[in-house]
């Protein structure tokens, strides 16, 4: 995963008093208001299928496909396979729980903050 919390974003944070669970998701992960909603949706409807979740949010399927494939990638959902009686699979999906997702967040922050920290380090006046 890339270690890259919006800068713009991480200043929006220090100013605001009350920021929202969308507003840190989206600059600790980089991800969108519609993809912390997809990740809320799962937290209270575990094991979904993409079409369930699309219905859910009234999205087109493509786009909670989408949504969940960022969200894979950033470590906060999972899926699995599940094989159908009449044959074939479907894929379910579930969001990495709170606690956890908050401890994500907090070594995404802290991998950032090192690498800062490094090139702070880095830096010396002939640089400037």
């Amino acid at each position: 995963m890339a270690i890259d919390p919006s800068a713009d974003g991480f200043r929006e944070l220090m100013v605001d008093d009350e920021p929202s669970l969308t507003e840190v998701m989206a600059c600790v992960f980089g991800v969108q208001e519609h993809e912390v909603r997809t990740y809320r949706t799962l937290l209270d409807n575990p094991g979904s299928t993409v079409a369930e979740l699309a219905e859910v949010l009234d999205r087109d399927r493509s786009n909670v496909n989408r949504s969940l494939s960022t969200l894979r990638e950033k470590g906060l959902a999972t899926r699995e396979r599940r094989l159908l009686d009449g044959g074939g699979h479907v894929y379910q999906y579930a969001a990495r729980p709170p606690d956890e997702a908050r401890e994500l967040m907090h070594e995404t922050l802290d991998e950032w903050a090192a690498a800062v920290h490094d090139r702070i380090d880095e830096f010396d006046a002939s640089s400037a």
